[in-house]
């Protein structure tokens, strides 16, 4: 593990876990440079920090042990878990996000993203399915890591879930069913427009519009069939 930690930069925002490690959130910085999302990320006062941070040349550091709860989730959920930094690994990847001009996340960033993520993923046995956007458990308030972020890279390691292919037309009568099983797959459905787009940003991030279409529901239909039948480990 500490061959792949290039700097320790502790953060003083932290407090106790209080649930097990079962799921990594990534993120995106969201702020015009590596320095400056440092700096907030351990500014006392941000009351902001993430376990890891993962510059654009590949450097690594430690910002909260994760025996920790870091504070990078803020209001979420996943699954039933409403205290997802209880839950989870939060990981930030420097990227000036929508605000400041997102750009694709580049090789030597992702390179060192693998293997801390595979290692995190085996020590702690977190399911694939746990693997997830931080606007997959905030959709309505978040759009992070946005849809350049190569998801078909890490699953291609084994590590996220691969996007199925979409198979029918559509499998739920109306947007009612689809809405119960996107619930049942993991997603706050509260802002039912903002879930759709946070499906679409992590499963088909070449349309978001936060519409139901068959395409969206073959692939949810997909996702939940591979889980009932144990293929999302």
């Amino acid at each position: 593990m500490e061959e792949l930690v290039h700097f320790e930069t502790p953060s003083p925002n932290w407090n106790e876990r209080r649930l097990p490690v079962s799921m990594v959130v990534l993120h995106y910085t969201g702020m015009e440079s590596a320095e400056a999302a440092l700096e907030r990320l351990c500014d006392e006062s941000a009351e902001v920090s993430a376990h890891y941070l993962i510059e654009e040349d590949g450097k690594v550091h430690r910002l909260v042990r994760e025996d920790r709860r870091a504070w990078h989730a803020g209001r979420s959920s996943w699954r039933g878990i409403t205290d997802v930094n209880s839950a989870s690994i939060g990981i930030e990847l420097v990227n000036p996000g929508h605000e400041f001009g997102y750009r694709p996340f580049p090789d030597a960033q992702m390179a060192a993203l693998l293997p801390l993520l595979a290692d995190i993923v085996q020590r702690h046995d977190i399911p694939r399915a746990n693997v997830v956007g931080h606007s997959d458990v905030a959709p309505a308030r978040k759009e992070d890591p946005g849809e350049l972020f190569d998801w078909e890279l890490l699953a291609a390691h084994r590590l996220v879930l691969r996007t199925p292919r979409a198979r029918v037309p559509s499998p739920y009568e109306n947007d009612g069913a689809f809405f119960l099983a996107l619930e049942r797959f993991g997603y706050d459905i509260s802002d039912s427009a903002a879930a759709v787009r946070a499906f679409q940003r992590r499963w088909r991030p070449h349309i978001i519009d936060g519409q139901v279409d068959g395409e969206c529901s073959a692939i949810l239909f997909a996702l939940l069939l591979d889980r009932d039948t144990g293929r999302t480990r």
